[in-house]
């Protein structure tokens, strides 16, 4: 289920809350004292263009990806592996 924050416009105390997407209009709507506001999401890749880094977990996606495709030619063209 996703989460959400939120900023008290009063406060300024910020909440996390987990609901569903088709209960977040509703509790918005219900709690206009309320604003939503972005978190930077945890990103898999850091970089840019091709010096791009990928975290550990997704290497080895794509190295069992290397492994198990006859033919694969992930390594001539992947930095990463």
């Amino acid at each position: 289920m996703p989460t959400y924050n939120f900023r008290n416009k009063d406060t300024g105390e910020e909440t996390e809350l987990t609901m569903s997407m088709s209960e977040l209009d509703q509790y918005k709507e219900n709690n206009p004292h309320l604003e939503q506001f972005l978190t930077r999401a945890p990103g898999i890749a850091r970089g840019h263009g091709s010096t791009r880094q990928f975290d550990s977990g997704f290497k080895e996606v794509l190295q069992k990806i290397d492994e198990r495709t006859p033919g694969s030619e992930l390594k001539k063209t992947s930095i990463q592996l």
